[in-house]
């Protein structure tokens, strides 16, 4: 599907779906909703921005199930191995793309074991700098990375962020060197501190801090700019033309889940995302909802996978 579009689609999908039928014999019981991740995490908090309207719509509640560990992958394994019956449904997102090239052997796998029902949000991350280097855009930090060559540290935590300093490496023609932080705010922290000299943090975590002059802001990493810095180019607009490094975030369900119950589930997902309690929610993130068909995320997936599988060999990379 190439770089994530927000969907134009998603008000008429949603109309659409409301005339759809309803499957009379699912569910019957509560639904687990298998979180990958820590509790507060990205994909925490799309999944419970998401979670009450599905349990509205379904009819049963749907209830969040954190299994974090591994990069996602212990969570995404038991989400797997579970029956292909509706009950259990999975938040995927782009370190599970990831983890297919990055480790030898997985439990699963992310294309074969699930089903796509719905793309259901995406973010950024914003490539910043400490003010104390000097420099005031990306295709400054490009010259005096070159100049510099390893002597830049950047911090990086998770396998997105990791894989979105690689890319600037490797499209820049760069030598960043990377410094590896437990999470996310452990990397920002040391990146406001003057630690490292650049990051990748949220856009969410970063705009604060930029706008308090404790960071310098140069691009966010998605393919459209973020509605939490819309003011901000892209990094494709400062300069590196074809860079996209997106945190996504989508629903799937083990593989041969009935097609019907798939429908459903994208129905009342598409309709969760047009509820204005949810967009309210999603604007107060860097994080737009999107709305996809099954198809399209589908074909999302196995884009994401080989791009950053072309990459992982590309650059020797093994997990942290």
């Amino acid at each position: 599907m190439g770089s994530i579009r927000r969907s134009s689609w998603l008000i008429a999908a949603a109309a659409l779906s409301a005339g759809m039928p309803a499957f009379a014999q699912y569910p019957v019981k509560p639904i687990r909703l298998i979180v990958p991740f820590p509790a507060g995490s990205a994909n925490d908090l799309v999944a419970r921005f998401v979670a009450p309207p599905l349990s509205d719509g379904l009819g049963r509640q749907v209830v969040i199930d954190n299994r974090a560990g591994a990069a996602g992958n212990i969570g995404a394994d038991v989400a797997a191995k579970s029956p292909p019956d509706g009950y259990t449904l999975m938040m995927a997102n782009i370190a599970h793309a990831i983890s297919m090239t990055l480790y030898d052997r997985l439990p699963y796998d992310i294309v074969k074991d699930f089903a796509p029902v719905s793309l259901l949000a995406a973010g950024s991350f914003m490539l910043a700098v400490h003010p104390s280097v000097p420099v005031k855009s990306v295709k400054e930090l490009i010259a005096l990375a070159r100049s510099r060559p390893g002597q830049l540290n950047v911090a990086v935590s998770g396998a997105g962020i990791v894989l979105a300093a690689e890319l600037f490496n490797n499209m820049a023609r760069v030598k960043l060197t990377k410094v590896s932080y437990k999470g996310s705010p452990q990397g920002a922290t040391a990146l406001v501190s003057g630690e490292v000299s650049v990051g990748f943090p949220s856009t969410s975590v970063a705009m604060p801090h930029v706008k308090g002059g404790r960071l310098t802001g140069l691009a966010v990493t998605s393919a459209q700019r973020s509605p939490a810095a819309p003011g901000m180019a892209t990094m494709a607009e400062a300069g590196l033309p074809g860079y996209e490094a997106t945190p996504w975030y989508g629903l799937a369900v083990p593989a041969g889940t009935p097609k019907d119950i798939v429908a459903r589930l994208h129905a009342e997902s598409v309709q969760a995302l047009v509820r204005t309690d949810v967009k309210e929610r999603f604007a107060a993130t860097d994080m737009a909802p999107l709305g996809t068909t099954p198809e399209e995320f589908g074909a999302y997936i196995r884009a994401e996978v080989a791009k950053w599988g072309k990459l992982i060999k590309a650059a020797g990379l093994r997990p942290e």
